[in-house]
């Protein structure tokens, strides 16, 4: 898969799910970076340029993506200067809730294939817990 070549956040588990456009998989690792706080309120994000460049990809395809954060409240663009991250926390944190629900889907399911218990499950997330900064 080129797009997980090109970065890590395109990468996807083996769940089955097809795999999505390259601008949706860019506007995926843009949440996540929006959601741990590496893009944070009122910062400018990469350029165009600098992301296409980074991402492995057209600025078309990043621009498709921003389109997508801009219409989701997540970034705001200002012609002839850089995008910044949006101050509506209610769409940052609807993105946080998303992502967050999404991963935990992920985990059970792998759990699951691998045959654990729900107490089991949450045993091995109790005793690692602390480990993970």
């Amino acid at each position: 898969d080129e797009a997980a070549a090109a970065f890590p956040g395109a990468a996807h588990e083996d769940s089955g799910e097809v795999d999505l456009p390259l601008y949706l998989d860019i506007r995926r690792d843009m949440h996540m970076r929006l959601a741990t706080g590496e893009y944070t309120t009122g910062a400018a994000i990469p350029s165009e340029a600098k992301l296409a460049e980074q991402y492995g990809t057209t600025k078309v395809t990043i621009r498709n993506a921003l389109d997508g954060l801009e219409e989701e409240g997540l970034i705001q663009s200002h012609p002839g200067a850089k995008s910044c991250v949006a101050a509506d926390e209610a769409a940052q944190a609807r993105v946080r809730a998303e992502l967050l629900q999404e991963q935990a889907q992920q985990a059970v399911a792998a759990l699951k294939r691998m045959g654990l218990s729900k107490e089991a499950a949450l045993e091995l997330i109790a005793q690692h817990w602390e480990e993970v900064p």
